[in-house]
This record gives structure tokens, sequence and C-alpha cells, in this order.
């Protein structure tokens, strides 16, 4: 069994703002980078899987878990969440709004 990396209070954005599904994945991917976890280019890459596979990521109604593969910019294991204060709409058919993003 997979346990989950351990999430440190600077993993933690809460009511965030967000204007648009990108800009909450960089929210995201900035409190990667500060626990880091990450370099901040992690948001890119998160934002690039988005963009060539879809709205993948929203497993659930209101909740995202962005990720891309590991590379260069993975510095450790990590977790991070952000909660917004307005949902965003990802483009995902059932799942939207989002409300809750996980890194």
């Amino acid at each position: 069994m997979m346990t989950l990396p351990p999430l440190p209070d600077d993993g933690v954005e809460l009511h965030a703002t967000a204007a648009d599904w990108r800009a909450a994945v960089r929210l995201a991917g900035a409190t990667l980078a500060r626990t880091g976890a990450a370099a901040p280019e992690y948001a890119d890459e998160m934002i690039r899987m988005i963009d060539e596979h879809g709205p993948y990521v929203v497993i659930a109604p209101g909740l995202a878990l962005a990720h891309a593969r590991p590379g260069p910019e993975v510095r450790a294991d990590g977790l991070a969440v952000v909660t917004l204060s307005t949902p965003v709409d990802f483009g995902h058919p059932y799942n939207d709004p989002v409300t809750v993003v996980i890194g």
C-alpha cells in the first residue's frame, strides 16, 4: 500500500482566488514549490498535461488532482491542497466546477 507524503502547513492554501483553471493549477504548483517538493516550472508541466489530455484531472465533483510526469521539476514526493473561494471550470462534463485542487 502506498502512503501519501506528509502535508506540511505551507502545503495548504485556503480560500485562494483564481481567474480560471490554469490559475488554479498555478496556485497548486506554487504551493508545491513553496514546500520544496517541486520547482516553480512544475505548474507549467501540469497545465501542459491538461492541455494535451483534457480535464481528466477533475476526478470527482469539485475536486481536481493536478499532476504531471516526474521530471527535473520534481524535487521530492509532495502534496499540496488549494481551496478556491470561487469555483473554476476545467471543462469536465460532470465534475465541474472545481473548488479544491490537490497537487
